[in-house]
């Protein structure tokens, strides 16, 4: 028997359906029409939420009351969503039978309230014997009706359970909608054996007339007849082998694009074969409309078409460089590429992983480079991909399987050496549907890629002649297999100066054209820029400074457009009657005027940025509290650097039981935002020393640096990154590893104008520098 399971009420949105019953554990397609369903849809694939399918009823008065559907429908999750000209068709799978027991919002579309119905298991040797005979009957049907594959067969003696058979079985009979929605809402499993078997029993009796029509008409035609239609069969087929009027003309058109398409041996064989399957087909066929696109595809992509690369190394430079200001090392990559391809043009395309902040020109610098090469120019988004059929595209055997979106991306290029943009590589994620980054290693190795096989085409496709440009904001996140494949290429900040010049030459010009400003009658000056770049924006790329100048443009448009025909010129003063009040102001030099606060230097995926350190003491038992979201890493560097201070709490001039009777505090602020990484240890142990000699550390000195135990000053990463948002923050002496001085020759003599760099390997040396010598006496 069947029962209710009440323990809870679930409000779910509700698909009304007209000629088709969904259930439990089947897959079906429903093709969505109405505006009014579509933004649901979406939503509930969005989400990764659920549905109730519920059949339409045929009354007007129940429609207008209860949504016009049948109180019983079939949970579902939406498997695929695809869009189409003619509509959307949602692939949905069953879950298992729900009641609707009220319809708790009409617009903008059906919510109601549900429950599940729970099946209780049912045996014995009746069943048994109501199993037996539904199969006996199913295979008789099968045998007799041409729409029913041997296939179903095979699957149906696979079903154990009684009740999943019956479902099974209900959704491929052709039987009418309503006596499927009365399967559908039987709850007792025998009754509705029962009931299937009574269907069956009409259909085969059905099937069984109609054969023995057939075999009726057949011994009607007596031999002359039949000599006269064969005959005539027979002309009929010569005609159409020699002339070819017969044949369809989409068919016609495949052979004529086969003649002329250069396809590679194994595509042209695959081709032949499925227009030969093609012409044997019925047009009314779902398996037609599944082969004619397999067809569009498979002669539309460009397997032979290809650009004539632009080996012109002088000019490749002139258009790198009017499109975009510094990235030396990545300008003089291309350059040294395209030098080797004009030596060897069999040379395979470097797979380059451009690696930095937002707002560096990462996005844009690609099709600078397509532009420079003379190649076309693909651009697509990983970010948050999970699928691993994004990349290889899916089966055939899926309804609605489509390619994945490297072909999709050839397909867009017309040709099979493009520039192919993989933007935001670093942010792609995995689930039960797949890892799409290791779908990623065939596609980025170029010892693999010229046999690249999506699942779609079963195809090889040749890869190797596509330059492949990746980008990212990190390189963490980014698994180590994958990396491996590429050439990593950094895109660091952009100083004060770099920016002033690509504000000056390219993002004025931008602003002011798309605003529909005058350039001779609007006049942007430097000192403006310079000031939108220290008190509004703090970023590492341009893409905010882009941004405040268009806020700037719209305010002299309104001007304009109310009649005001002056000349306008924009300096450092007037900057804030358009933006408002600065953003940001320095004060680093107030904040480190108190002992226990030093300024440190921190890498994040943005950019560079200062930290400040913040440590206080205050009488307790001996604990040590860390604040302000910090990780492991950062909490074990602290630990380190009070074990430090009070090894050494003599030579720093500090009591040596300083830490019997007290708590020490150290909290980094902005405890909004986690942070991690081994190097604050040096800025940690100089807040501790300052608040235990009760000295102030120097102002405008910020430092970074891992420490040790016994006080060595270790390398860190992100030196460049951090040196320019110490500029930025008005830092002008930095404390550095020595171990890092090789760094300091990859920053632009302009960013170290103005900056003392102290080279450090011990804390004593870090110490002296930060808080002067000889140390004094203690707080405590």
């Amino acid at each position: 028997m069947k029962a209710e399971e009440k323990d809870s009420l679930e409000v779910l949105p509700v698909l009304p359906v007209k000629d088709a019953v969904l259930f439990p554990n089947m897959v079906i397609p429903i093709m969505v029409k109405t505006k009014k369903y579509l933004p649901m849809i979406e939503e509930v694939v969005q989400k990764g939420e659920k549905i109730v399918v519920a059949m339409m009823g045929d009354e007007e008065k129940e429609a207008a009351k209860s949504g016009g559907f049948h109180h019983v429908g079939t949970l579902a999750s939406v498997v695929k969503l695809n869009k189409g000209d003619e509509g959307t068709v949602a692939v949905v799978q069953g879950i298992s039978r729900v009641m609707i027991t009220e319809i708790t919002s009409f617009e903008p579309y059906y919510m109601g309230k549900v429950e599940k119905l729970v099946t209780l298991e049912k045996s014995g040797k009746r069943m048994d014997a109501l199993k037996m005979n539904l199969l006996k009957f199913f295979k008789e049907l099968v045998d007799a009706s041409p729409y029913l594959p041997d296939e179903l067969l095979q699957v149906s003696r696979l079903i154990a359970d009684p009740g999943t058979l019956a479902d099974m079985i209900a959704s491929y009979l052709n039987v009418d909608r309503h006596k499927r929605q009365e399967i559908l809402e039987i709850l007792d499993i025998e009754e509705r054996l029962e009931r299937l078997i009574l269907f069956l029993n009409e259909e085969l009796e059905v099937a069984k007339m109609g054969q023995a029509i057939q075999n009726e008409v057949q011994k009607g035609i007596d031999k002359h007849q039949r000599e006269y239609y064969l005959r005539e069969q027979l002309k009929a087929i010569q005609k159409e082998l020699g002339v070819g009027e017969q044949e369809s003309t989409e068919i016609q058109e495949f052979k004529e694009k086969l003649v002329k398409k250069k396809l590679p041996e194994p595509a042209h064989k695959v081709a032949i074969k499925e227009i030969e399957k093609l012409s044997k087909m019925n047009a009314s066929s779902s398996e037609y409309t599944v082969t004619t696109n397999y067809l569009d595809w498979l002669l539309e992509l460009p397997w032979s078409e290809s650009t004539k690369d632009r080996l012109d190394i002088k000019r490749a430079e002139r258009i790198l460089n009017k499109h975009h200001y510094d990235l030396e090392k990545v300008k003089k990559r291309i350059l040294e590429y395209l030098a080797v391809r004009k030596l060897n043009p069999n040379h395979k395309g470097p797979i380059l992983c451009l690696v930095g902040p937002p707002g560096t020109g990462k996005t844009s610098l690609g099709r600078s480079i397509a532009e420079a090469m003379g190649r076309k120019f693909v651009r697509i988004s990983l970010g948050g991909v999970r699928d691993e059929a994004e990349i290889r595209g899916h089966r055939r055997t899926y309804v609605g399987a489509l390619p994945g979106r490297i072909i999709h991306g050839l397909n867009q290029a017309g040709s099979n050496n493009p520039i192919f943009m993989l933007d935001e590589v670093d942010k792609i994620g995995n689930d039960f549907r797949g890892d799409p980054a290791s779908a990623l290693l065939e596609v980025l190795d170029s010892e693999q890629n010229f046999s690249f096989s999506d699942h779609y085409l079963e195809v090889e496709f040749d890869l190797s002649k596509v330059m492949f440009i990746t980008t990212a904001n990190q390189l963490d996140t980014i698994p180590p297999p994958l990396l491996d494949r590429m050439e990593t290429l950094e895109l660091p900040g952009y100083t004060e100066f770099e920016k002033t010049h690509i504000a000056g030459k390219f993002l004025i010009r931008r602003q002011l054209k798309e605003h529909g400003l005058d350039p001779a009658k609007v006049s942007i000056r430097p000192s403006a820029i310079k000031r939108i770049i220290r008190e509004y924006t703090r970023e590492a790329g341009v893409r905010n400074l882009e941004r405040e100048i268009g806020a700037i443009c719209r305010g002299l448009a309104k001007k304009l457009a109310e009649g005001d025909e002056r000349e306008f010129i924009v300096t450092g003063e007037s900057v804030p009657s358009y933006l408002g009040l600065p953003k940001f102001t320095s004060d680093v030099a107030e904040r480190t005027s108190v002992p226990g606060v030093a300024t440190g230097m921190a890498w994040t995926p943005t950019g560079g940025d200062i930290l400040f350190v913040e440590a206080t003491m205050m009488p307790g038992q001996k604990s040590l509290m860390l604040t302000g979201q910090l990780g492991d890493v950062m909490k074990e560097s602290a630990y380190a650097a009070l074990s430090y201070v009070r090894a050494r709490a003599k030579s720093l001039g500090i009591s040596e039981d300083f830490f019997r009777d007290r708590d020490l505090h150290i909290h980094v602020p902005a405890g909004a935002v986690p942070k991690d990484g081994p190097s604050a240890g040096v800025t940690i142990l100089t807040a501790l020393a300052s608040l235990l000699t009760c000295r102030p550390i120097k102002p405008n000195l910020a430092m970074t640096g891992e420490v040790t135990l016994r006080g060595s000053v270790l390398p860190v990463g992100g030196i460049k990154e951090k040196v320019l948002a110490a500029r930025r923050s008005g830092i002008k002496q930095i404390i550095l590893p020595e171990r890092n001085k090789n760094d300091l020759e990859e920053i632009p003599a302009k960013v170290k104008e103005g900056l003392s760099f102290h080279l450090v390997k011990k804390m004593e040396e870090v110490l002296e520098i930060a808080l002067g010598a000889p140390l004094g006496h203690s707080c405590n």
